[in-house]
């Protein structure tokens, strides 16, 4: 197995820096349209349901069907790394959104209130405490979000988007356990690397008791 690796190696990291590249794009996507989501749901109650019901009924869709929704768009279906990005930032929305909204709405009250009491405005307010307080809870939805899209996104090879998920499915073709695992190990090793570097953040970020 060593060797097999060895002597593709440069297949396998080419593989593996394209599903980088794909989780990648969708993840810096997905927190620059869930976060400030997030935070617009917590200012606008109204919207909890329809935008967390939303999201949640995303993620039941199987990945395969949500490809497969997704292909007759013009402008998605020309590319097919377009339509797995797309596909990953919409899996990603929920974790994003709900982890904001809960960090913000968690904040202990009295605090708000302290702080617009000595003037603070409705950004400040944002941005130097409900965003700080809330970090943790947002990097925890990051996380989940990550790890997620880089399962996903193995299989956003049977579109041919490439990543990880090709050398899978050419073994699976071939009943090849080798490239089944030149393609499973590096995904498996990417989702953990993913989550000890988020989870390492997201402690950090945790104010101590």
């Amino acid at each position: 197995m060593l060797s097999f690796f060895y002597k593709n190696r440069s297949q396998i990291l080419s593989l593996t820096l394209e599903h980088l590249w794909l989780v990648g794009v969708a993840i810096a996507i997905a927190v620059i349209v869930g976060v400030p989501l997030g935070i617009f749901v917590s200012r606008n109650a109204w919207l909890r349901k329809p935008v967390l019901g939303g999201a949640n009924v995303l993620q039941t869709i199987p990945s395969l069907a949500l490809f497969g929704f997704l292909l007759p768009a013009p402008w998605l279906g020309e590319r097919a790394d377009r339509l797995a990005i797309v596909a990953l930032v919409l899996y990603a929305l929920l974790p994003i959104v709900r982890n904001t909204y809960t960090g913000i709405i968690g904040i202990d009250a009295a605090i708000k209130e302290a702080a617009l009491g000595m003037g603070m405005t409705n950004n400040e307010l944002l941005v130097h405490v409900e965003l700080p307080l809330g970090a943790p809870f947002i990097v925890a939805g990051i996380r989940i979000a990550t790890v997620t899209a880089v399962g996903v996104a193995t299989i956003a090879a049977a579109i041919g988007a490439g990543g990880l998920g090709e050398l899978i499915f050419r073994g699976v073709a071939m009943v090849n356990n080798r490239l089944i695992l030149a393609g499973a190990i590096p995904a498996a090793l990417l989702a953990l690397a993913a989550d000890l570097l988020l989870g390492a953040i997201e402690n950090r970020l945790r104010v101590p008791k």
